[in-house]
């Protein structure tokens, strides 16, 4: 794949110019849990989410990603093996199959490329950049600018009496399906599990704008729509033989409009280190948490 990346920290100054128009601005890791996961050669695969950008220390810089990631957190579980952590902030389903370039425009080989016969284990957390996440964040950010207290973002995406974002979802389903298999025919014995995505917007009510700027009437649209994506990457993992791993519901209480020591997400400004609407530290370890629980159980 030659198609250029959107840099996400391009995408993140975009986002920061959103705060001249709103009123005001705005750890520790607990130890990794002790349950044993599958042994052997673990290979993470992955997009921003499974990458960690900006959480101190990053460990590659082409692709954002930190060494306090949640892949790993769970490779140094007790029972875990030797990590091979191949996940970079911006991927898309076509980079876990085709090459690709990274943040600064360094090539990235395929994702799956580090998927062997010998894998044992196999996360991948995927599907947010198909569906455009970057530019919808930015999108409706900007648009609550004008309404506040309306719904711009769901009029945009909605017009015409078709939902644009469903309809996304609903075509990364072959591509999450291609993917799955492709990990599965490299690496035949390995368990495969599939992560969905944290809460980003309160899981009731109506957001907290212009702390996170998005319109009051967007928030209700845009958590159906995280918990559609969420959904169809759980339907896809059962119907290709994978473990599907919820980190949605620990996540419940812990998003962007949370206090800065709760929070797992940041919001457009970040009081914890991470990209903006990314996980942060917190979010990572409760995501190899849930991974754990889900591997262990």
């Amino acid at each position: 794949m030659t198609r250029p990346r959107l840099p996400l920290l391009r995408t993140a100054t975009r986002l920061a110019a959103v705060t001249t128009a709103v009123a005001g601005v705005l750890l520790a890791l607990t130890p990794p849990a002790s349950a044993a996961v599958p042994t052997g050669r673990y290979v993470a695969l992955g997009d921003s989410y499974t990458a960690g950008p900006l959480i101190p220390a990053q460990v590659d810089l082409n692709c954002l990603r930190s060494n306090r990631n949640y892949p790993t957190l769970v490779a140094g579980s007790a029972g875990s093996s030797p990590l091979v952590d191949v996940s970079c902030s911006g991927a898309t389903t076509d980079d876990i199959l085709h090459a690709g370039s990274g943040q600064l425009g360094i090539t990235v080989p395929p994702q799956l490329n580090a998927v062997t016969s010998n894998t044992a284990l196999v996360t991948v957390q995927i599907g947010g950049n198909d569906i455009g996440f970057s530019d919808i964040i930015s999108s409706c950010a900007q648009a609550s600018l004008s309404s506040p207290l309306g719904s711009p973002c769901k009029d945009r995406y909605t017009a015409g009496g078709t939902d644009q974002l469903r309809a996304r979802i609903d075509a990364t389903v072959p591509k999450v399906t291609a993917v799955l298999r492709a990990v599965r025919a490299a690496a035949p014995n390995a368990r495969v599990a599939v992560l969905g995505y944290p809460a980003i917007l309160p899981d009731s009510g109506y957001g907290c704008w212009p702390v996170v700027p998005i319109a009051y009437q967007d928030v209700p649209y845009l958590r159906g729509v995280e918990k559609a994506l969420n959904a169809m990457l759980a339907g896809t993992a059962a119907a290709n033989n994978a473990s599907y791993v919820d980190v949605y519901t620990p996540s419940i209480g812990r998003d962007t409009c949370k206090g800065s020591g709760t929070r797992w997400v940041e919001g457009l400004v970040p009081q914890n280190s991470a990209a903006p609407f990314h996980p942060n530290a917190r979010g990572e370890q409760g995501m190899a948490d849930a991974l754990l629980a889900r591997l262990t159980g």
